[in-house]
Formats: structure tokens, sequence, C-alpha cells
């Protein structure tokens, strides 16, 4: 081998060893024509190649090869693991590194360990004697891409091992966002499911059908929140809520505001000190003074004749008796948290029909488009209802959203979080 002179790089390194090399321009026409009418195409590897090699000698031979390879990259060389540290924590382009295993600050399979904790995005390829075979192997068991015989090199050897070393290297980052995106997936979903309500109720004499879904793609909770409690003297709370907005802080919100709900009502709140409560609360934790909140709560009496309503800028509701379908529009009161302190509401009382079922939803319901500028509109969603005023809960439930989906989707859909609530005493059974 060719002696180097003390101090002195392979003559294509055009950078100091502790230096960055300046990112690759486009290859120039000289250079596109001596590729052609010399020994095969280039391919253009953006990425850095740096090799880590103390013996002057041996770096002259990779740099040989790698001018008699089909690789058009910049090369800078180490001699030190120190040295090539430093040069890998300045670097900012991908990056191959050629590593000797015998160098004057490390030694053996420490020098890949090391490498990977440093640049965990660098790819590696290993350079090893020819009785160390096995250690190759291992190397890659460590953490390497691949590994190279130095008495075996030669420049398509060379060239094949960075280009497959990069690309796997891209394969196993890959591979590792996929799979902690994954892993962050089924995290979120679990998440988000146990922060869904489940009804507490004392028994099955009172039904509560809900239907849940949010306008974020991927997501099972949105703004939109609902709940159902019976308290100890038999009488069945229930409240739905929107939060305005659409993004992960909106959702937050909106469990927030079901748990204090939730909490208020066990705690034997009165019903206008509930909704003075979540104004409160409200305030407190949103990140933005332009939120707010519609709110409808209802408190179902133990004698299933009366249902007592507050509204805080809520759309109105569905009462089901029999096959038929009304509207009811109860005292409206001001939005949570557009003039924080100023909000009045009032408690409205209405008269339940022995068979009567009140039906709760958010604005999403019946704000989708069915046509270039028109909506479904609360008269749109009544007169869905009444076409399906027979059918049971679930089952009418689900007709509801469904088509009220299938009319917006020719206009991108129900863009917007929907919530339904179906509640109602299930009918006695004569003795």
């Amino acid at each position: 081998m060719a002696e180097l002179p003390a101090g002195s790089s392979p003559a294509r390194a055009s950078v100091r060893p502790d230096a960055v090399p300046a990112q690759n321009g486009p290859a120039t026409a000289g250079n596109e024509s001596a590729g052609e009418s010399g020994h095969g195409s280039v391919w253009k590897v953006d990425a850095v190649i740096l090799l880590v090699e103390d013996d002057a000698g041996d770096a002259l031979l990779v740099e040989e090869m790698l001018a008699d390879s089909e690789l058009d990259s910049a090369l800078t060389w180490c001699r030190t693991l120190a040295e090539a540290r430093r040069f890998l924590a300045c670097c900012r382009t991908p990056c191959c590194v050629l590593l000797d295993l015998h160098l004057p600050d490390v030694y053996g399979l420490d020098a890949v360990t090391q490498i990977v904790e440093s640049a965990p995005d660098a790819a590696i390829v290993v350079l090893t004697g020819r009785a160390e075979a096995d250690t190759g192997l291992s190397a890659v068991a460590t953490g390497a891409q691949d590994y190279l015989v130095k008495g075996r090199l030669d420049p398509e050897a060379l060239g094949r091992s960075v280009r497959y070393a990069l690309q796997r290297k891209q394969v196993e980052q890959a591979a590792a966002a996929l799979r902690a995106n994954r892993l962050m997936a089924r995290e979120n979903a679990r998440l988000e499911r146990g922060l869904l309500p489940v009804p507490l109720l004392h028994d099955d004499s009172f039904e509560a059908v809900a239907r849940y879904a949010p306008g974020r793609a991927h997501a099972l909770l949105s703004g939109d929140f609902y709940d159902v409690v019976q308290t100890s003297d038999g009488t069945v709370h229930a409240v739905i809520g929107d939060v305005s907005g659409h993004g992960a802080a909106e959702a937050a919100l909106g469990v927030c505001l079901r748990v204090a709900w939730r909490t208020a009502v066990l705690c034997a709140t009165g019903r206008l000190e509930q909704v003075r409560l979540l104004e409160e609360i409200l305030v407190a934790e949103r990140s933005d003074p332009h939120v707010f909140a519609t709110v409808t709560s209802l408190s179902f009496s133990p004698d299933r004749r009366r249902l007592q309503v507050v509204r805080a800028g809520h759309p109105g509701l569905l009462l089901r008796s029999g096959d038929r379908v009304g509207w009811v529009e109860p005292e409206p009161g001001m939005a949570l948290g557009l003039l924080p302190g100023t909000g009045r509401w009032s408690v409205s009382e209405l008269s339940l029909p022995g068979d009567g079922r009140i039906v709760l939803f958010t604005d999403g319901l019946f704000e989708g488009r069915t046509g270039p500028g028109s909506r479904l509109g609360e008269d749109g969603l009544l007169a869905l209802a009444r076409r399906h005023g027979a059918l049971p809960a679930r089952a009418f439930v689900d007709t509801l959203v469904d088509e009220a989906a299938e009319a917006a989707s020719p206009y991108g859909g129900l863009a917007d979080d929907v919530a339904v609530l179906h509640l109602g005493w299930r009918r006695e059974t004569p003795q």
C-alpha cells in the first residue's frame, strides 16, 4: 500500500477531518460525460461518506476504490472516533460511515455502539480484516447496516454497500416511525375510549342511547360531550354540549366539562349553579379567549311526567311520542364563555307524555351541506325525524345520523362533530 505523508488526507477528501462539507451541488456536464464514457453511469448519492480510519494506506485504498466506483459523493476522513463524533454532531446531511474497528481511541464493536448512540441517523458500513468476518456479522447485529472485508474490497462492492446501507437505514427509520405511530394511535384510542362516558343508571327502567362521531379524522373524541346520571332520589340528569372548534384541545375541554358536570350533579349542585360552574371552568381551562360552549341540561323527574331543561346557546330538542316527532324550544340562554359572568339562564319545565322520549343533538347533525348553498337545517332534520318516527331508539338515532351524512356526502360530508342522545323512561310492564 502507498503510504500517505503524515497529517495528510486522501486526494478526494476536500475537507479537513473536523470540518463539515458543503451540500453537494448538481453534477456538471463534464462529470456526466466522463461517467458515460468511463467505467459506467454515475450514481449521485445525496449523502456524505465519512471514513473513520487511522491507517493512511487503508484510507488511500478506500479513496481510490471510491473514485473508481459509480458513486459521486463527498468523502471526509477522520483518524479517530472522537473526530468522527464531532463531525457527525455538526453534519446536517445524510451520512454513511465507513468504520474501521481498530482505532486509537476505541477498539472493536464499541466503535459501532458509540456511533449508533451519537448519530442514530447515520448508516454504518464496518471495515474488517480477512480474519474478522464473524466480527463484521456481529457489527451488523450491533447496529451497522453492512460490513466489508478490506482485502476483498473493489469499487463495485464499495459502491453497492454504501447505497444499500443508506437504503437500509432509511427503511429502518421508516419502520421505527411506523411502529411508534401505531403504538401512539393505540394508546390514544385506549385513552379516548376510557374518557367516553358510561351512563350512571340505577337499573334498566331508563333508556339512554348515544351516537358519537368526531369530525377530526382518526379521532374518537371531539369537543362535543354528553353524560347521563341518575341520583339517589330517582331523578335522571342528562347533559349535551359542544365546545367550539375541532382540535384535540377542544376535545380535552369537552371531557373536562363533562366530568365537572357529573361531579356537580352527584354533589347535588342546583341546576342553574351547574351552568355557572361550567362557564367558570370553561373560562379557566380554555386556551383561546374566543372558545365558547353550548349546553343543554335536562332532569327527568322520578314521576316520569315532568322534564326540567336549562339551555345555554344550544339547539332545540326533539320530543317523540308514539310515532309523532315534534321540535321543542325551551327558554334559551347565552352560550358559555361569550360574555363570562353576564349570562342569564332559566329553568324550563315541560310536561312529558307517558311514552315521551327526548332526543338531544349537537349542531353538527343538521349543519352539513346538502347543496351548493343549502344545509339540512333544523327544518330538514325535523322532516327527516318525522319520516322515521316509528323506529325504536337505536335505529332512530342511527338513521338520523346516517341519512344526514348521506345527504351531505356529495358536498364534503358532516365535517363538524356530531353527538346524539336519545333519552326516555321505558314503558312499565303491566302486572
